[in-house]
């Protein structure tokens, strides 16, 4: 794996988010306890809304214009809605998140 640094976690406040522009897209980068972030494609596959505009809770996000509720471990449309969106890996390190270049490569974010 590729780690790149993206940030420090302490730039993203409890239950919200940050974009990381990469050459393939945007990845949103949600914030969902002290030390737990999860990276996914910024884009709703409903409406294409912004997810990182959206409210994050428990470990999901949902879309700002539809309603759609995602899990960010696994990226599955929650409830009735269909799809998913990429998630990508990252870990956290003294107090820095680093994410999985390798893997962002590998698949277009948005």
């Amino acid at each position: 794996m590729n780690w790149i640094d993206v940030g420090a976690l302490d730039d993203i406040p409890l239950r919200g988010s940050r974009l990381v522009k990469t050459p393939v897209g945007c990845v949103a980068l949600f914030r969902t306890g002290d030390r737990e972030v999860f990276a996914a494609s910024d884009r709703c596959p409903h409406k294409g809304g912004p997810l990182s505009e959206g409210i994050v809770h428990g470990r999901a996000v949902t879309c700002p214009l539809h309603n759609w509720v995602f899990s960010l471990e696994t990226g599955e449309a929650q409830g009735a809605d269909e799809g998913s969106i990429p998630t990508y890996p990252l870990r956290v390190e003294n107090g820095r998140i680093l994410l999985d270049g390798d893997a962002v490569g590998r698949r277009a974010a948005a």
